[in-house]
């Protein structure tokens, strides 16, 4: 699997040196609850055997990447499941894990990278999410790489906001949506900060 340059961040294949991040990631309540879910209970050791197993399972039907910073930091994950050639869909995830991220353009690099890699490699015609219906930090950050909100889902007692990219919009729009991570290129190419 190929690492993916897009802006603030390189998406990169995820490594055994990730589980530190991931396990405490996890195990914290609040981004437990952005990702709809509850924080976990086991022990390291029953986490990282789970990790090192999951790493070296190959799976046509998913993509999972490390999110780093330009400087190498590990600072989140983002994957692609449930891929679906037959159908041409397929269901992305984020999660920026450290905070001082947060609301600065790392999700958005992150999602507009692996938007563009999905669609120019992968014969889809829908890209989708799952979002909860009051993260609207969220919801915003995906509505400008694209995604519309297209109904509500009532799952384990949350509502969710299923929200939808089709290739045809990606393509058509593709260059403005780009342009904000070539922009950080040619910054960096040039060596201004």
């Amino acid at each position: 699997m190929q690492q993916i340059r897009a802006g603030h961040v390189i998406l990169r294949p995820k490594h055994i040196e990730d589980a530190e991040d991931d396990y405490a990631w996890r195990c914290d309540e609040e981004l437990a609850e952005l990702d709809a879910s509850s924080p976990i209970r086991q022990s390291f050791d029953e986490f990282l055997r789970y990790y090192k197993d999951d790493l070296n399972r190959q799976s046509s039907s998913s993509i999972k990447f490390a999110i780093d910073d330009l400087s190498g930091n590990h600072i989140g994950n983002v994957m692609c499941y449930d891929i679906n050639l037959n159908f041409g869909e397929a269901e992305l995830g984020v999660m920026i894990g450290k905070r001082e991220y947060w609301n600065k353009g790392f999700g958005y690099h992150t999602l507009a990278g692996l938007i563009d890699h999905m669609f120019m490699t992968r014969e889809l015609r829908l890209l989708y999410l799952h979002t909860l219906d009051w993260n609207f930090r969220a919801q915003r950050s995906f509505q400008k790489c694209g995604f519309i909100p297209k109904k509500t889902i009532h799952r384990s007692g949350r509502d969710l906001i299923r929200m939808e990219l089709e290739r045809g919009y990606w393509l058509q729009h593709r260059s403005s949506k780009l342009a904000p991570l070539r922009k950080i290129d040619v910054v960096n190419k040039n060596g201004w900060q």
